[in-house]
This record gives structure tokens, C-alpha cells and sequence, in this order.
């Protein structure tokens, strides 16, 4: 197991309403700033209940919602110059990953003299990001702590990491009432997502003492959100505890490391599109039954604290429980399970592992891989 080194970044709030208070916590990071906002949220009308708060408290802001396309470089770019020439003294995000991650690519190299395209490339920032407050509006998202930012290269429609010289957000405000919007088949296929990432941070070669603690929970809150509680005396709201769960499970991925599926979701979404949360539900049971090999032992625990097994089943009945656990949720929903059901095909997918296999996170997995070997696990699922 990894040595674990403890430090306290970000700061963090959860809790119902929290984004009433955004513009108190706004005032601490400077008066000035971008706010980087889905466009789907005004729609809903959540855009307004951020904007309301930032007004009365005097905050001077702008809007940028022109992300139709994803966390690709050339929106990065767009958003970048506007940062600069209107001198922000830091970063509003409110959306899914693709919102957040366009706001980390611009706070990490926004003070830095060279192109976005040099630290596409596999250069470092060497000097301290813009500040950044993240609200976001799904329950997971595995790079909102990491020292990672995924984005999308133009030139190539490949999935690139850009590496972080520090913790980029300085403040991370989980809103469950911001998840309300979501359709009951997003929810479920995002739940299933988080429980593989929380999983994958559980198998991980950097998995320390507090990751499996933080996962441990994590997963506990998510099987009671998923399936309800086994006692009356938790009576927490499932938007609530899916919320919690999602926290944890993207702050021990943090700690620890993002796992295949979460690897393959990315580099898929980066080429064709195709929701993350799908395919990370597809692909999560075949990463169960290869972890099963080698991790036998906490794949095995993973299934009794979500209680999909029952403390007395064996290793091997836990495992194959907790696989039907995932099918069944999966069935049930009416969500794709196989790959093909996405509209892609194994010409695609080799190329998505192709990109997979360029990735610093292969350097992390649970176990030695190559690009053929990921690719094989996609035939699997396909």
C-alpha cells in the first residue's frame, strides 16, 4: 500500500442551498471573476439561483456558456483570452465535468507565458494557478481533486492530460438540489459510475489507509441512496446521500487513482461523444471480474458494505453478486449493456484504447496493462 501524506485541499461544503451562499464565499477569492456555467442551467433555471447571490454581494462577474462541444481546447482557448482581458481574479464553474474541467485547464495556465498547446503536449505549469470555485451539478466527477485535467485536443479528438502544479480549486460547493435535475436514467447510470470509480480507487496500486476509509463509506452512502435503508432511523434524502457518496468517491480516486473503465469512458467521450456514465456502467462489471483475479479480497468487501452480498457469502459468491448487482441495476433501468448499444463500433473502440494506452494513468492501474490488453476488456463488453 502507498505512503499516504495528508493535506487539506480543498475546502469543501455540501449540504442543501449552499449555492444560496456563493457569493459570501466568492468575496474571499476577490471581486472579479468568470463564470463558467453549462447552458443547460439556464434552461432549468439553476443559473439564476448562482447569479441572484453573486449580485447581492456585490461581486463583479461575466458569463461564459459556450461549451456545446465539450472541454475541448479550442473552447478552452476562447475562454482563456476572455480570463485574461478582463484581468478575473478568479474562476466560477458550475456544471457536469466538462464545465469544470474547461474552468481547471484556464486557472492552471493562465498566468503561464506559453501556449495551451505546450502543456497539451506534456509540459508543466510552473508558476500557481487563478483560483477556482467549483459548484457542481452532478454527484461525481473523477478529476475535480486530481492533480489531472482531462481535455479534449482539437487537432486530434483525443483525450490529453494536463498537469497540475497545484490543487486547482480552492472550493468545491455540493448542492444535492442541483442533482434534481437529472433524468432517473442519468441518475442511475451515474450512480453505477460512482460506485465503479470509488471501486477502482479501492483496487488501485496508491490506494493508502484513507482512500479505503473514504471509499468504505463512500460506498455504504451510495447503497443506501441505490437500494434505501435497512434501518428507519437513516431518513436522509436519496439526492443527499448519492451526493455524499459522489464526493467521496471522487475525493479517494483523488487520493488513489481513476481505474480502466473511468480511463476508457473519458478516452470514448473524447472521441465520439458517447456519455461517460454509460459506458462506465457497461464496462464496470468486466472490470470487477479481471480485479477478481488479483483483488479478490476487496472486491469481496466492496460487495458486503454495499450489501449486494450477505456477510456470509464467500469470496467467490460475493464477487459474482456483486457483478449480477451492477447487471441487474443496469436491466432494470432499461441502460445499455453492451458497448454496440451505444452505436459504436470495435473499430472505434480500438482506437479509443489506442488513445488510453497514451495516458500518464496507465502508469496507475491496478495492474501492468497495455493498450491490447484494454482493448481486449472492450471486446468483452462489446
Amino acid at each position: 500500500m502507498a505512503d499516504f501524506i495528508f493535506k487539506i485541499s480543498p475546502n469543501i461544503v455540501l449540504g442543501s442551498y449552499t449555492i444560496t451562499r456563493i457569493g459570501q464565499y466568492a468575496q474571499e477569492y476577490g471581486s472579479k471573476f468568470m463564470l463558467i456555467i453549462d447552458p443547460m442551467l439556464k434552461e432549468v433555471g439553476i443559473a439564476d439561483k448562482i447569479l441572484q447571490p453573486l449580485d447581492e454581494h456585490k461581486i463583479d462577474f461575466f458569463t461564459f456558456d459556450e461549451i456545446s462541444n465539450g472541454a475541448n481546447t479550442s473552447t478552452i482557448e476562447q475562454a482563456l483570452t476572455l480570463a485574461r482581458q478582463a484581468h478575473v481574479h478568479g474562476i466560477i464553474a458550475v456544471g457536469g465535468a466538462k464545465t469544470i474541467n474547461i474552468a481547471k485547464a484556464v486557472c492552471s495556465i493562465f498566468y503561464e507565458a506559453h501556449d495551451l498547446y505546450t502543456f497539451i503536449d506534456g509540459a508543466s505549469p510552473s508558476v500557481a494557478p487563478l483560483p477556482l470555485i467549483c459548484i457542481p451539478t452532478t454527484m461525481r466527477d473523477p478529476f475535480i481533486f486530481s492533480s489531472f485535467t482531462p481535455v479534449i485536443d482539437s487537432r486530434s479528438n483525443k483525450n490529453k492530460l494536463i498537469k497540475n502544479k497545484d490543487a486547482l480549486a480552492k472550493l468545491v460547493l455540493f448542492d444535492p438540489n442541483l442533482s434534481l435535475t437529472l433524468t432517473e436514467n442519468q441518475t442511475v447510470s451515474m450512480s453505477i459510475e460512482t460506485l465503479c470509480l470509488a471501486t477502482e480507487s479501492y483496487i488501485s496500486q496508491k490506494a493508502s489507509f484513507f482512500s479505503d476509509m473514504i471509499v468504505e463509506k463512500g460506498v455504504e452512502l451510495l447503497g443506501y441512496a441505490m437500494d434505501g435503508s435497512p434501518s428507519l432511523t437513516i431518513t436522509t434524502p436519496a439526492e443527499v446521500l448519492l451526493t455524499q457518496g459522489g464526493c467521496m468517491a471522487s475525493l479517494a480516486s483523488a487520493m488513489s487513482a481513476n481505474g480502466v473503465a473511468s480511463m476508457l469512458a473519458q478516452t470514448i467521450n473524447a472521441r465520439y461523444r458517447i456519455s461517460r456514465s454509460l459506458v462506465s456502467s457497461i464496462l464496470f462489471p468486466y472490470v470487477i471480474e479481471d480485479a477478481a483475479k488479483f483483488k479478490a479480497d476487496r472486491i469481496e468487501k466492496i460487495a458486503k458494505i454495499l450489501r449486494a452480498a450477505p456477510e456470509t457469502a464467500s469470496t467467490e459468491e460475493s464477487i459474482t453478486a456483486l457483478c449480477e448487482y451492477v447487471r441487474q441495476k443496469i436491466a432494470k433501468n432499461n441502460l445499455p449493456a453492451r458497448l454496440k448499444d451505444l452505436s459504436i463500433s470495435i473499430d472505434q473502440l480500438a482506437l479509443a484504447a489506442e488513445d488510453a494506452g497514451e495516458l500518464d494513468l496507465m502508469n496507475t492501474l491496478p495492474r501492468s496493462m497495455t493498450s491490447d490488453d484494454l482493448f481486449d476488456l472492450l471486446k468483452l463488453a462489446f
